[in-house]
């Protein structure tokens, strides 16, 4: 039972480039505060990036801290179901996505299966992770993950949240 779990530090990457996605960016946000025993304890300005290794629009892109009851598979679960209700399609790896839920990770769990690994493999290598991650957990991000994204694109376009 949810209720019987204590509670973990859960770090979740939003994005979207399709439809109106700072809409959708920002009601993510939101909606994941809702999910069963989880609760919303920070959150990421917004970011526009360019696509990196994906097609389409410029991305909205954010990071969301949760405290949360669910285990990682559960949170997983529920963020698929976050994308599906938003119209997510697969059409083929990196398409253009209504809404992107990733679980970065998972209070200090070390996760590597077939359906989810954390810490999200590849996300030092992306700005539109670590830059919102740094505006959120600075402790988190070292020299050497700002080297790795350098050159990636990618600006604040809302103000620190309150």
């Amino acid at each position: 039972m949810l209720a019987d779990r204590e509670p973990v530090i859960a770090f979740v990457a939003v994005g979207a480039n399709l439809g109106d996605a700072k809409r959708t960016v920002s009601n993510s946000l939101h909606a994941l505060s809702r999910l069963p025993g989880t609760h919303c304890t920070g959150r990421s300005r917004l970011f526009r990036t360019t696509p990196f290794e994906a097609e389409g629009p410029d991305f909205i892109n954010a990071v969301v801290r949760l405290r949360t009851r669910l285990t990682a598979p559960a949170l997983l679960d529920a963020l698929q179901d976050m994308e599906n209700q938003a119209g997510r399609l697969r059409p083929y790896l990196n398409a253009p996505r209504t809404l992107d839920l990733d679980v970065l990770l998972y209070g200090d769990a070390s996760i590597c299966s077939p359906r989810l690994t954390v810490p999200h493999p590849r996300m030092w290598g992306r700005a539109f992770v670590v830059y919102p991650l740094a505006d959120l957990a600075p402790d988190r991000v070292e020299p050497h993950h700002w080297a790795a994204v350098a050159k990636q694109n990618i600006v604040a376009i809302t103000e620190p949240a309150a």
